[in-house]
């Protein structure tokens, strides 16, 4: 009995003297950790952009799926937010400022330990992106302690960061390579009323400008007592890839034709309808620019003449506001074309022989003496207007 005494009487002690410790150690930490993801930096950088995405990739939630996660409207950009609660406690983090394509700060807070944390993306060879994820904070006693009995704050932290890197270059790979591209052929576009915003965008700028106006274009409809009637579109007016540029209409289809009061940011316009080579892009939006190009090459065989006053449309079936995964985006791809015109078939006149009888092939029609009456031509019907014909079109 006195053994067991003396062995509880020093194990209290040495935990007394294990918090004295701690407690007079300082709770600062800074860790650092960095690796070269093989993915391009806009792909990555939108990826950590939107916390929709760290659970599949942070290694303590990966490593625990009982953690329960909660996001509100915004995942995204300066403002976005997440909060998780688990086992081991709550925590939340938020995004406050952020570089395009080049750095993403935020401020995590998790059971009393606070972070200041800094993503800073940098070009590399071969189209590959070095992340270096930094952490300066505060911990909390408890954490102190969980530290100082696994190593240090710098192991612990470390590992963490190591874990994930590791988890945000298999995640990306997958998604980024896993795409389809097919060709559907020619079909007959309808026409539809919207609502838009019409303005000038960097072309790899496109996806992240669609994710901030269609939310807007979708409480503007709500607000007016309009009902969408199709998934939101975009309207390519121009194409530059020299420049890297494009004016766009970004675009949500309602149900009725609309005026919009003077001075408003969101305007209404009716898509005609169209002729057009469709395709389908399963996948990320990297691969549009194949997409692309599979469609004109199926435009110059098929001997397809294209309509040159606009670029295409796209429209967005399952984007980015609908699934989180790239691989699971789905866009059509519509490329206007002029209407193929049937040739003017002639009505063949069949005589009468000798006999009576009809011939079995037509003969031309002899002169005639006395004047024919004709039948006055009907009017050929103008044709339907594509979107470039709109009389407020800004193609």
């Amino acid at each position: 009995m006195k053994i067991l005494k003396y062995l509880f009487l020093f194990a209290l002690l040495s935990f007394v003297a294990l918090t004295v410790f701690v407690a007079t150690q300082k709770g600062d930490f800074s860790v650092e950790r960095s690796k070269v993801i093989n993915s391009p930096r806009s792909t990555v950088y939108n990826y950590l952009n939107d916390f929709r995405n760290y659970e599949d990739f942070e290694s303590w939630s990966v490593e625990d799926p009982s953690i329960q996660i909660t996001y509100p409207n915004k995942t995204s950009g300066n403002g976005a937010t997440f909060y998780w609660e688990g086992v081991d406690g709550k925590g939340n983090s938020i995004i406050l400022k952020t570089k395009d394509g080049e750095s993403i700060d935020q401020k995590m807070q998790f059971d009393g330990t606070e972070a200041n944390v800094n993503w800073i993306l940098k070009d590399t060879l071969n189209g590959k992106t070095k992340v270096t994820w930094k952490g300066k904070g505060t911990m909390s006693f408890l954490f102190k302690i969980y530290t100082a009995l696994h190593g240090g704050s710098d192991r612990v932290i470390g590992t963490i960061y190591e874990k994930s890197l590791a988890n945000i270059d298999k995640n990306l790979d997958y998604e980024t390579r896993t795409y389809a591209v097919k060709v559907d052929g020619v079909v007959k576009k309808t026409e539809t009323p919207y609502i838009k915003q019409t303005f000038t965008s960097e072309i790899a700028k496109v996806s992240k400008n669609a994710r901030i106006v269609i939310p807007k274009l979708i409480h503007f409809s709500e607000t007016n007592g309009l009902s969408a009637v199709g998934k939101p579109f975009i309207i390519y007016h121009t194409y530059d890839t020299k420049s890297g540029l494009a004016k766009i209409s970004i675009c949500l289809p309602i149900n009725k034709e609309i005026s919009t009061s003077s001075g408003s940011d969101i305007l209404a316009g009716k898509l005609n309808g169209f002729d057009a080579v469709k395709t389908t892009l399963t996948g990320d939006y990297s691969h549009r620019n194949e997409a692309i190009a599979k469609t004109t090459a199926y435009i110059n065989n098929e001997k397809i003449i294209p309509d040159l006053s606009w670029s295409h449309l796209e429209i967005l079936t399952l984007s980015k506001l609908d699934v989180k995964a790239s691989s699971k985006l789905v866009t059509e791809i519509y490329f206007p074309i002029k209407p193929k015109v049937a040739p003017a078939v002639t009505e063949p006149v069949y005589t009468q022989d000798s006999t009576g009888e009809a011939p079995s092939q037509p003969r031309t029609e002899q002169p005639r003496t006395e004047p024919v009456k004709r039948k006055p031509a009907t009017p050929t019907p103008a044709p339907a207007q594509t979107p470039a014909q709109e009389e407020d079109s800004e193609f």
